[in-house]
């Protein structure tokens, strides 16, 4: 036996999607309730567990086998179910290859039946699955408030149908698992992805003292604001966007269309003459921020030993292969400003929310900045956070041979005086002489290196920053003047992929990136070896749009970000380097990654371009700085540069 394919069916009476896995297995109640499998593709079996049945010896003797490869669709999910299951301690994920990170890495779904349907499999995943789910697997709520659990003995018909279900999961996993292995992944990538499993295994504490008191907190002051807005309105609900117009145009005479968080700024410059409507605004947008729901994440995803696992999916961004934050969200966590954030931690800790409004006129802002803190290193260890500083910019740079750009990273400038520098054609210097231009050179470095223009300056920001449309133009040209080989860049590449979907002829672009297309896809081969994938790529024609006449465009299949379905989507040169540049930083980062586990170095969990280290005594920021210093082979000549700082809890330094 070579490969075993697995699919489980379970009951627990907490809440998967609120909780997570590992907190899931912990429920006094949690139990395996089917187990399918298919040995080496062959014919798939179910072992009905609920009613008594047990796995044969051999199935059981290799699912702790080394030496055979166990396969699943989200193979976390089985991995630590099994291990929960039997008792057994968390087996090690190197022996397991799951089928949604293969499918993740062709540019597929992360849901097994949107898959299926993609691929356009002959039997797809059942649709009865959902509701025998909510039926067999999940705790039911009465009308009259009691928690009933349903047995096999309670509709026996419709339990056949969920075996069938099971068994169809392993038989549809199968199928996209031979599907997806016409791809090979990176080796790196594959060590990677067991790597990323134990970061995961291994969590991060939390401060439960303050967790608690922050939730508690926001949820009494929310409390206090909606009471105030009741009795300047006289409304039963203040947070409902109809009673909020209405008593807007009762008493301004005025009818509001929308209430969104773009439009009430305008809104409240426009209630000069009513304060006190105003008023009511300023509080409904307090009411409405969200952020410190994060909080009642932590309380509902936290395990029996103090830590939250499971925060991060492998390949959870599509294209790029970058990771997507699960649970608490750590890739959007708030950013803190505050200077006495230890004071702010021991006011919410101590629990008195009287005295933390004393000190602080808004409260939520200061528990929004206060979430990060509440990821702490465990007693005798401490946290070394290090990142690397302007990835993206050096990574274009070096790519497309920008050499300014990278002979002011070797020399260790200021990136963004250095580009204005160059746009404006004089010296710019931080503290110094002009130091005004140096925030057009900030926003210039950050919105433009993708092939975007005043639409790029608009969403970073240039508006608040008093930039008029002329300005951003302006600011736009000088950009791409300065950078001229980033610039055809975003051409180079295009022309690579037309080219190939064409012709299918491969061709090798700067820095051994390859661009070709295979089994109907556009594939870019990255100089780590690792592949993107755009499913069902063509080229189609855009018509007459007003002044360029009927062009070509290149086009393929993928999940629509916004929509959440999965469509045709329009690439370009500046979108395809974007990918591209993304996807090699974050290969970079998984380098790091892998050296840091190597060295013994405990990672907590990383975001973008930044690890969090859980450090043991005598495990200095200097043995972090060290991995972030040493080249990495395929790109040895890329200037990159690693700082960090060391913290008893997470923040933003």
């Amino acid at each position: 036996m070579r490969e075993l394919g697995i699919d489980i069916e379970t009951y627990s009476s907490n809440d998967l999607p609120s909780c997570g896995v590992y907190k899931y297995v912990e429920a006094p109640d949690f139990t395996i309730l089917l187990f399918a499998y298919s040995v080496d593709g062959g014919p798939v079996t179910c072992c009905d567990f609920a009613q008594g049945e047990q796995l044969p010896g051999r199935i059981l003797a290799v699912l702790q086998d080394p030496a055979v490869v166990k396969t699943a669709f989200n193979a976390a999910f089985e991995r630590i179910c099994i291990s929960k299951y039997f008792g057994w301690p968390l087996m090690d994920p190197a022996q397991w290859r799951c089928t949604m990170v293969r499918a993740a890495r062709v540019g597929l779904p992360l849901s097994l039946g949107q898959c299926g349907e993609v691929l356009r499999l002959a039997e797809g995943k059942m649709k009865e699955g959902a509701v025998l789910i909510r039926y067999f697997s999940c705790p039911t709520k009465k009308k009259d408030g009691t928690i009933i659990r349903h047995l096999p003995s309670d509709a026996p018909d419709r339990w056949e149908v969920f075996k069938d279900y099971c068994i169809r999961d392993v038989e549809v996993e199968q199928a996209i698992l031979k599907a997806v292995r016409r791809l090979d992944p990176a080796p790196f990538d594959e060590v990677l992805y067991s790597v990323d499993q134990l970061i995961n295994d291994r969590g991060v504490m939390i401060d439960r003292q303050l967790v608690d008191n922050a939730a508690r907190f926001d949820d009494e002051y929310k409390a206090q604001l909606l009471k105030e807005a009741q009795e300047l309105t006289g409304m039963e609900n203040p947070n409902s966007p109809a009673q909020i117009k209405e008593y807007l145009q009762k008493v301004t005479g005025q009818a509001f269309q929308s209430l969104t968080k773009k439009s009430l700024d305008d809104i409240e410059e426009s209630l000069e003459y009513w304060p006190n409507a105003r008023k009511v605004l300023a509080l409904r947008r307090e009411m409405g921020k969200t952020s410190n729901k994060k909080y009642n994440a932590m309380q509902a995803c936290v395990c029996a030993d103090g830590r939250i696992h499971g925060l991060l999916q492998f390949c959870g961004a599509a294209r790029t292969g970058r990771w997507a934050g699960r649970l608490v969200q750590v890739q959007n966590l708030p950013q803190n400003h505050l200077r006495d954030l230890d004071y702010a931690r021991q006011l919410v800790k101590a629990g008195d929310l009287d005295d933390f409004q004393l000190n602080y006129a808004n409260p939520t802002q200061v528990l929004s900045e206060l979430i990060r803190t509440a990821f702490i290193a465990k007693p005798g260890c401490t946290f070394h956070v290090c990142d690397f500083s302007a990835i993206e910019a050096r990574v274009i740079a070096w790519l497309a041979g920008e050499q300014w750009v990278l002979d002011v990273f070797r020399g260790g400038g200021d990136i963004y005086c250095a580009t204005a520098g160059q746009m404006f054609n004089c010296t710019v210097e931080k503290h110094g002489q002009n130091s005004e231009l140096r925030q057009k050179g900030k926003i210039a470095v950050l919105a433009l290196g993708y092939g975007g223009g005043v639409a790029a300056l608009e969403a970073m920001g240039g508006s608040r920053m008093g930039l008029s449309e002329k300005e951003e133009k302006d600011i736009m040209q000088r950009w791409r003047q300065a950078n001229p080989k980033i610039v055809k860049f975003w051409t180079t590449i295009e022309q690579a992929a037309v080219r190939a979907i064409k012709t299918g002829e491969a061709t090798t672009i700067h820095r051994g990136i390859v661009v070709a297309f295979r089994w109907g896809m556009l594939l870019i081969t990255l100089p780590s070896g690792r592949t993107i994938c755009y499913p069902r790529a063509k080229i189609g024609i855009e018509r007459n749009d007003g002044w360029r006449g009927d062009h070509e465009i290149i086009e393929y299949e993928g999940m629509n970000q916004v929509t959440k379905k999965w469509e045709r989507i329009r690439t370009y040169g500046g979108k395809l380097t974007e990918n591209v540049v993304q996807a090699i930083a974050r290969d970079i980062l998984g380098h790091i990654i892998l050296r840091a586990h190597d060295s013994g170095l405990n990672i907590v969990f990383h975001i973008h371009d930044e690890i969090v280290v859980e450090a043991e005594p005598g495990q200095t920021l200097q043995d972090v700085e060290d991995i972030f210093s040493e080249p990495i082979e395929w790109c040895r000549d890329l200037p990159l540069k690693g700082s960090g700082y060391t913290t008893p809890y997470y923040l933003k330094d």
